[in-house]
Order: structure tokens, then C-alpha cells, then sequence
């Protein structure tokens, strides 16, 4: 009793896989993007604030 071929798999599960995949990577940037860089970049930018507000009250006593 031979075993049937697997036929058509890719064929009726590509837009699956496609939406699947496609889901997943731009639910998986979103996060990346507004759980990690956007909060790293705020902080990145008030200690530029800062540095900036040190160097300005600096100058400015001297």
C-alpha cells in the first residue's frame, strides 16, 4: 500500500503562511519599536537636555 504524495500543500496554505508571517514580523517590530527604541530615545535625548543645560549654565557663570 504505497503512500499518497503530499500535493497542493504549498499552494493552499500560502496566503496563510504569508499573512501569518507578515503578522507576526510587524507585530513583533511594533513592539520592538514602541516597547524599546521610542523609550530609548527619549532617554538618549533628556540627558543630550541635560548635557546641554550643564554646558549653557557653564558658560554663562564663567
Amino acid at each position: 500500500m504505497p503512500i499518497a504524495p503530499i500535493t497542493g500543500m504549498l499552494r493552499k496554505r500560502f496566503w496563510l503562511d504569508i499573512s501569518t508571517g507578515l503578522g507576526l514580523g510587524v507585530s513583533a517590530g511594533a513592539a520592538w519599536w514602541y516597547g524599546y527604541e521610542l523609550p530609548r530615545k527619549a532617554q538618549q535625548e533628556a540627558f543630550y537636555l541635560k548635557l546641554e543645560k550643564a554646558k549653557l549654565e557653564a558658560a554663562q557663570q564663567s
